[in-house]
């Protein structure tokens, strides 16, 4: 599976979706990882490290969605991602569909696969990646 991670584009967001601990993991099971070049910076990671860990670097998110079978990011998409979706493509993000009635009927149109980091459970019912940040402290990423 080719997976994508774009430089995040909404205002002050800062975080990367994946550190190159989560891409090191990928590429050993045989994943082709894409990262657009800076997207690490806010959360401390240089593209050097990005590199290192087996991503291939990219210059423009575009490529990145049109060339990942899953885009993994922190934020929802924004209207300038929309154009470059494809149907079938895969989304982990955050995405808050009940509060976003607009984005919901958007991925829906693009055919998109969806999955919410707040939809994800632990056995026992938990959300683990809605924990407040005091309780996740240390981790820049959502996948490590």
């Amino acid at each position: 599976m080719i997976i994508g991670v774009p430089k995040e584009i909404k205002d002050g967001e800062k975080r990367v979706a994946m550190t190159p601990q989560g891409v090191d993991a990928l590429v050993s099971h045989h994943h082709r990882v894409l990262v657009e070049k800076g997207a690490g910076e806010g959360s401390g990671f240089s593209d050097h490290e990005y590199q290192r860990a087996g991503a291939t670097l990219i210059e423009k998110a575009e490529d990145i969605w049109n060339e990942a079978d899953m885009v993994v990011k922190v934020k929802e998409p924004l209207e300038p991602e929309f154009p470059w979706m494809r149907p079938g493509q895969v989304l982990f993000t955050y995405l808050h569909l009940a509060a976003d009635r607009n984005l919901t009927e958007r991925l829906i149109g693009r055919r998109i696969v969806g999955m919410g980091y707040e939809t994800v459970q632990e056995q026992n019912g938990a959300l683990p990646l809605l924990r407040p940040m005091s309780e996740i402290a240390g981790r820049a990423s959502i996948l490590a």
